[in-house]
């Protein structure tokens, strides 16, 4: 680090010139290559996919997209099957309205089983091509333009006197709907402004301004490697709802670690580029380790053959080496030309006030924290890891497949519909059909998937819709919903029933594909995840334990992470208080995955940069206590402060209406939330207290293979280090 820092301090106007390029290249490089994101959701190679893909190709309907469900309930004493003229002119007056969708009901195949128990109450299905407002087929649940008044509407002239038709399906039991996407600029502004508050908080000075200019920095260069990315590869727009939320706190967090131990090094008495190169050997190698850290977890997404998953792990991983790289380099050169200017406050008798009072030592309220906890570290430890162990029982129970529609709305036509069809004995599953794509006869394919255990009712219809190009499309009712396991259940033995060439689509298929592809080799990837990091926190710690250790509690972590977010969106524990919402039961088969991926790396952040000063402060005093006591007190605010701006950010994200957002940032907030507390304030530093001299230990072959000084055992030094009050 002291030769980065001496290289840049050397070329001071250089590095200035480069980043103020930078900074003009990367505002005019943004918006091109915002035009150049893209915005399907696709899963090549996935079966599932690729028939919907094809499906809509070919039909311009259904596929991965969910069907409407309009139910029609006759008056006392009529009969669906009398009235089948009639039920024929409301459904061909769905059609005519929506020319693009696909349309089928009892008077277009005759199936008694789209008829209910009492004889009175039927339904159909409307597979919505494009839209009425001209958006395409597609999009997650709640996501879609709702279609109901459009088909209430076409029907109701057509049906007989005393009538009634609700439209259900999960799209109109959905508790959101997409009200225009996510708002980036007014959640980035946000950002902005709990950064400001924190830094100045923190600071008390104009140098809070300079974490800020680190953090726009990056951004901006970081949007000219995304541009670059975009002529060679396709880059998914999650890119821009992601990565300038996780700029502003990553970048803030590196620049906030080095401008704090800069003023800490001045405290100290040094002076000029001396201070600036003490900071860099300090903190700056916690900040490259950290970088490195937030790399690794992302790796997990940009291995994945998920298009818009590498681009959210893409981002992330530029963002953080952006940032690592900006605060190395640029924020020296800022500390040594403008630091001390930008430092000066004035005090009440308006004379200058030195700007190093509380940098001289440690936070006494967070010293005094750490001095109960290591006083009190069995039963902190135990109390703790008990919460967060429960925490990472319940995540066991995460359910990542569809919604069930007991678990949506409970009012509304879309619910008045589902509860006549359960009132008339219609099975459950009849509101999550999924299609099958025939090469074959396909009247002999449903006749084949009839007799398929779990299926409630199998159409064939024979017209345009249903028919083209040497295809057909068969749609198979189940008899449980999709969502259940017996749903999936259904589909898996439709899949193993069907003839060679007949490809099964639908929502839940879909789904099924991308679990078993994303999270069957996991393991593996954790594995080999969890091996590189303790290599390199080996290396930065100059320790066996130290790592291990701060794996296990990572990993843990995650884990209550997890099971807050079952608590919260499965279990419904406190969704409407908290954020406004109805819970649907499920969190959504991505969530895990991409909460794994970010925590992982902003997790490790903090617990390096609180594990790099205990380490240091070992060294210097041979005292566990002592370290664990210092090291909390010199880092405990920076932290804190740092995992505050990040949690605002990802609160602000999760006030989206857009549900698959909402649920993904809520995680990312509640991770940061639970790490900064639990974790990183009690866990960490009852665990290294517990440790004892062990926590140090690195033998001398393991130390040959790392290539750092070996640390062996040596005894603790009992008595209280006294660190000199600086000059």
């Amino acid at each position: 680090m002291e030769r980065i820092s001496v290289f840049v301090l050397r070329r001071k106007g250089l590095v200035a010139l480069l980043a103020v390029l930078g900074f003009l290249v990367g505002m005019g490089a943004t918006p091109f290559a915002i035009q150049r994101l893209s915005e399907e959701y696709s899963h090549p190679g996935m079966p599932a996919f690729e028939a919907n893909r094809e499906i809509v190709r070919i039909y311009g309907n259904g596929g991965y997209q969910r069907p409407f469900v309009p139910v029609v309930v006759l008056p006392e004493g009529m009969r669906a099957d009398e009235q089948k003229a009639a039920l024929g002119r409301a459904f061909a007056a769905v059609s005519a309205r929506l020319p693009e969708a696909r349309v089928v009901s009892y008077a277009s195949t005759g199936d008694p089983r789209l008829i209910g128990t009492d004889g009175r109450t039927t339904f159909g299905l409307v597979f919505p091509g494009t839209y009425s407002d001209g958006s395409p087929p597609g999009g997650g649940l709640g996501e879609t333009p709702n279609e109901s008044p459009v088909i209430v509407e076409a029907m109701t002239p057509a049906l007989p006197p005393g009538a009634s038709v609700h439209v259900t399906g999960l799209d109109t039991l959905a508790p959101s709907v997409d009200a225009g996407g996510v708002d980036v600029p007014a959640k980035i502004g946000i950002g902005v402004v709990a950064a400001v508050l924190v830094l100045l908080l923190v600071f008390r000075s104009a140098l809070a301004f300079v974490p800020l200019l680190i953090a726009v920095l990056s951004i901006f260069v970081s949007f000219i490697v995304i541009l670059l990315l975009t002529l060679v590869m396709t880059v998914h727009d999650v890119a821009l709802t992601t990565m300038p939320l996780l700029g502003l706190g990553i970048a803030v967090d590196y620049s906030l670690l080095l401008v704090a131990r800069w003023r800490e090094e001045r405290a100290g008495g040094h002076r000029g580029d001396e201070a600036v190169h003490r900071a860099m050997a300090g903190a700056g190698r916690a900040v490259l380790f950290s970088g490195v850290a937030v790399a690794i977890g992302l790796v997990t997404m940009v291995v994945l053959p998920v298009p818009f998953l590498r681009s959210l792990g893409l981002a992330g991983m530029i963002i953080a080496a952006v940032s690592v790289a900006t605060t190395l380099t640029v924020l020296p050169v800022l500390l040594a030309l403008t630091g001390r200017r930008l430092d000066r406050r004035r005090a009440r008798d308006g004379r200058a006030e030195p700007p190093f009072r509380r940098e001289a030592r440690a936070g006494r309220a967070w010293s005094a924290w750490a001095r109960g906890v290591v006083r009190l570290r069995w039963p902190a430890a135990l109390l703790t890891g008990g919460v967060l162990v429960a925490l990472t029982v319940t995540a066991l129970g995460v359910n990542l497949g569809l919604p069930e529609s007991r678990n949506l709305l409970t009012s509304g036509s879309g619910h008045e519909g589902l509860s006549a069809l359960r009132r008339a004995g219609v099975p459950a599953g009849s509101i999550t059909p999924f299609d099958v794509l025939v090469t074959g006869d396909p009247a002999r394919t449903a006749e084949r998937l009839r007799g398929v255990e779990g299926v409630s009712a199998v159409l064939a219809p024979d017209g345009p819709s249903w028919r083209r190009d040497g295809t057909a499309v068969v749609t198979v009712l189940p008899a449980a919903e999709n969502g259940t396991v017996e749903g999936e259940a259904t589909i898996t033995r439709v899949r193993e029933a069907a003839p060679a060439g007949a490809r099964v689509g639908g929502n839940a298929a879909q789904s099924m594909d991308f679990q078993e592809r994303t999270y069957g080799a996991f393991p593996w990837m954790l594995g080999l995840i969890a091996l590189v990091t303790f290599v390199m926190l080996a290396r930065a710690f100059r320790s066996l334990l130290l790592p291990l250790k701060a794996i296990a509690l990572n990993l843990l972590s995650l884990g209550a992470v997890i099971g807050a977010m079952v608590l919260l969106w499965q279990f419904g524990w406190g969704t409407r208080e908290l954020l406004d919402i109805q819970p649907t039961g499920s969190i959504g088969e991505f969530v895990p995955l991409t909460i794994f991926a970010f925590l992982y790396g902003l997790s490790m952040d903090y617990e390096v940069f609180i594990l790099a000063r205990m380490r240091e402060e070992y060294d210097r005093s041979g005292s566990t206590e002592h370290a664990v006591i210092e090291g909390v007190g010199r880092t405990g605010r920076l932290v804190t402060s740092a995992a505050l701006i990040l949690f605002v950010s990802f609160a602000a994200l999760a006030m989206t209406p857009e549900l698959d957002v909402k649920v993904f940032a809520s995680g990312l907030a509640l991770g940061i939330l639970l790490d900064a507390t639990l974790i990183r304030g009690v866990l960490v530093p009852a665990v290294v207290a517990m440790m004892g001299r062990w926590n140090w230990w690195l033998p001398v072959w393991t130390a040959r293979l790392l290539r750092v000084e070996p640390s062996p055992l040596r005894g603790e030094n009992p008595e209280p280090v006294r660190i000199p009050e600086p000059v």
